[in-house]
């Protein structure tokens, strides 16, 4: 009787798994391997129903020996065929996922790449058309300020001139800030210090960076990416962490580029972080986003109280 029961639940599983088969048909572009493989479980379901029989009627398996065999031999052909072949889905399915992350790569890249250029298209344009007619007032006031002026007069051009003069230093600070020309001139370590450096003298919170990359450069697209996804963290210290105080080691190692980023804030919890509406958490995605287009490796970790830690690897050489 348990042998009975065995063979039914066995003959049942075994038909359900032949009907799954035969839907994967579609799935798998008609893949000789898998039909071998789904007329293998046929084959077998059909054995187990002429091996029940005995237990529900008169009919004799016996009487079916030749068919038994031959059922067999070709269970065991189908089965060794289609698990030989199979190789091949999983070659296609590997084709597949490799072309998805190429064109995932390139979308990301693509967007990257576009925002840059009009971050220095948008530089260009302040420092050529706003940057001259500033320069221009500046030396109008300038001029002014050396005539002959009444008390009131004068502390009035002196008032003009000093808001021009910081709305000069204005401009150049977001121009540079839309395409620094340290990055371009003199790579990412610099490009980091420089902006590190600007943090630094507003004593609003004190930034330590230690690098070993020197003078080495990289690919354009990786010193872009890094030097935004590096100045992300901080801007997110400061408006969100109510931190003093950031680490940041930049370091080169073999053929990866290496960045452990620490603050001591009050940290977050990233998965309220990820979920909150409104994009609340787009800062992070964004930097998820740069990292992944270069196929790179990051990690957060943060608790409320106990700070973020954030390691980022990324290889100096991206296919």
């Amino acid at each position: 009787m348990i042998l009975q029961v065995i063979l039914v639940v066995s003959i049942i599983l075994q038909v359900f798994a032949v009907i799954v088969a035969i839907k994967l048909i579609k799935e798998t572009k008609y893949n000789f391997s898998w039909v071998l493989l789904t007329i293998g479980f046929s084959v077998m379901a059909v054995r187990l129903l002429v091996e029940l029989l005995p237990y529900v009627s008169n009919f004799e398996s016996q009487d079916l020996g030749e068919f038994m065999v031959w059922s067999g031999v070709a269970m065991s052909l189908t089965f060794a065929i289609g698990v030989f072949l199979i190789q091949k889905i999983f070659k296609y399915m590997k084709r597949v996922e490799d072309s998805r992350r190429l064109t995932e790569k390139m979308f990301l890249n693509a967007i990257i790449q576009t925002e840059e250029k009009e971050r220095k298209r948008f530089a260009k344009d302040l420092h050529d058309g706003l940057g001259p007619l500033l320069s221009t007032v500046k030396m109008s006031i300038s001029t002014l300020a050396q005539l002959e002026h009444d008390k009131s007069s004068k502390q009035i051009v002196e008032n003009t001139e000093m808001v021009i003069n910081e709305a000069i230093k204005s401009l150049k600070e977001v121009s540079d800030n839309l395409s620094p020309h340290v990055l371009n001139n003199f790579g990412l370590s610099r490009a980091v210090r420089n902006f590190t450096n600007k943090i630094n003298a507003t004593k609003v919170l004190q930034i330590r960076l230690k690098s070993n990359l020197g003078d080495i450069r990289l690919e354009n697209n990786t010193e872009v990416v890094l030097y935004r996804v590096i100045c992300e963290l901080i801007n997110n210290t400061i408006k969100h962490a109510k931190a003093k105080k950031i680490d940041i080691d930049l370091n080169i190692e073999q053929k990866n580029i290496t960045i452990v980023y620490k603050d001591d804030g009050k940290g977050f919890e990233m998965d309220k972080l990820l979920n909150q509406p409104n994009n609340s958490g787009m800062g992070f995605s964004n930097i998820f986003s740069r990292i992944n287009s270069l196929k790179g490796e990051i990690n957060v970790d943060s608790h409320p109280g106990k700070g973020t830690l954030v390691n980022i690897k990324v290889g100096t050489e991206n296919e």
